[in-house]
């Protein structure tokens, strides 16, 4: 058979010794090498999600017939050393558990003992040792190649197997306290849930988190309690996780803030690998310290958010959280969604400014400031139950579009056409048409039923059939370009 095998190898000499050498081995279809951490799991993510006969990432072109899933991801992924910003153990256990059809073989300078029994604690298939022999490589990748077949025929590798998590991970991050964080994470999960998707939110803030406090849950459950756990099955994952009525999957940051040590960034990465592999979005609230557990899971992050209010302290504050995350390699400015928070028109600081400020993207929806209708339900812990009717609801929601957590058919069920169209100030213009009038009432909000695409390639507020904006449209004079 044929073994297609990706190497990762940060070093630029190194990655050409082992390309010439895998060049020789028989049957052997290697990919060009990739340089770190990042790039690796992307491409395996992009293998692994794409469709049949288009190429996979970082990959080429797949052998014909071959269809997207699980027959889509080479059958061994070769980790050197040296590969960074992850070590690679972490990488490789990171490899393990979100691609387990995948063997993974390590290459190092030191094949003792110790890291020998460490490497297969990670899910290593096997090491081959520095320099590089033909004889030991081959025979380490085709028993690698073996197992994964193996492995591929047992979870009946097809166009329908599943290669791994397949939830989307989306984190929100505050660049100062008090802008709105848990507020936006909280809406963007309950956006999503009444869409149909299965949703998972995380308190990632371990020291002074409150997603427990504005959803009025009390459980004794938390994520230290997974911290210690090198396996998290699906048993211990339902222990862990508090099944809200409203449908999410809560899990809460510990009562005791001074625990939230216990966390560190292997077990933040292997539980939300665990998550994402049983729900279809998850949500992790990071707060705005930045620690080893939620810098790991805004590395992993399908999307990024950053919350910022439009004022010179929390812009510059945002500035700082981005540049704090490019230093220490956790995710590039450009990669970084920002979300303004209490804009209002009379703001001097607008969207294209904060853009420029930061060097990220800025989502075209907005949140205006509207205090008032949130004060009910936060001082009653019910965040749940904020009127439809809210203006920072629908702008939450139209954002829960604008990101791609929504599915225009299944958002149908559980959002009521939108009836009035807010404003940035926090006042509603009624509807010019007399049926736009009929059914309005509480739980009515922003209709992605007409999404159309959006910035970040995901679905977004479409224009209304009178040709104006959309339900929330707070790009309208600010739109950049």
């Amino acid at each position: 058979m044929t073994i297609r095998i990706l190497p990762a190898v940060g070093d630029p000499d190194a990655a050409r010794a082992v390309s010439a050498l895998l060049g020789q081995l028989p049957d052997a279809e290697p990919a060009p090498a990739v340089a770190d951490s990042t790039a690796l799991l992307n491409a395996l993510a992009g293998s692994a999600g794409s469709a049949p006969g288009a190429p996979p990432a970082g990959q080429g072109p797949p052998p014909a017939g071959v269809p997207s899933g699980v027959e889509a991801l080479p059958e061994v992924v070769l980790v050197h050393e040296r590969i960074g910003p992850v070590p690679a153990l972490e990488l490789i256990r990171e490899v393990a558990l979100r691609f387990p059809a995948v063997g993974v073989v390590l290459i190092t300078t030191d094949a003792g003992p110790a890291l020998f029994s460490a490497a297969m604690d990670a899910g290593a298939r096997g090491i081959v040792g520095l320099p590089l022999g033909y004889d030991e490589l081959a025979a380490r990748v085709q028993a690698a190649a073996q197992w994964a077949a193996g492995v591929r025929v047992h979870l009946g590798g097809g166009p329908d197997a599943v290669p791994g998590p397949a939830g989307t991970l989306v984190t929100v991050t505050g660049a100062k306290g008090g802008v709105g964080t848990t507020v936006a994470a909280v809406q963007l999960a309950l956006a999503a849930r009444a869409a149909g998707r299965s949703v998972a939110l995380v308190d990632l803030d371990l020291q002074s988190g409150d997603v427990g406090s504005y959803l009025d849950v009390q459980f004794r459950r938390s994520v230290v309690d997974l911290a210690g756990i090198q396996d998290i099955s699906v048993r211990v994952l339902q222990d862990a996780v508090h099944d809200h009525h409203t449908g999410l999957g809560l899990l809460l940051a510990p009562e005791e803030g001074e625990r939230g040590e216990e966390v560190d960034d292997r077990a933040a990465r292997q539980i939300v690998t665990a998550l994402r592999s049983r729900y279809e979005v998850v949500i992790v609230d990071c707060g705005s310290q930045m620690q080893s557990a939620n810098a790991a899971a805004v590395e992993l992050a399908d999307l990024a958010l950053l919350v910022t209010t439009p004022d010179v302290v929390c812009v510059r504050a945002a500035k700082r959280q981005v540049r704090l995350w490019d230093r220490l390699q956790i995710r590039k400015a450009e990669d970084t969604v920002t979300v303004l928070n209490r804009l209002t028109r009379n703001t001097e600081i607008q969207p294209p400014l904060v853009a420029k400020a930061t060097g990220t993207q800025v989502a075209r929806t907005t949140v205006p400031a509207a205090f008032k209708e949130l004060q009910p339900c936060v001082d009653a812990g019910r965040m749940q139950d904020l009127d439809g009717r809210s203006t920072v609801k629908q702008a939450l929601w139209t954002l829960a579009g604008e990101l791609g957590l929504v599915d225009a058919p299944a958002a149908r069920q559980g959002w009521g056409g939108h009836r009035t169209r807010p404003t940035l100030t926090g006042r509603r213009r009624k509807a010019i048409t007399a049926g736009a009038a009929q059914g309005s009432g509480p739980g009515t909000g922003p209709d992605p039923a007409a999404a159309g695409t959006g910035r970040f390639g995901v679905r977004r507020g479409a224009p209304s059939p009178s040709g104006g904006a959309g339900p929330f449209d707070p790009a309208g004079p600010y739109e950049e370009g």
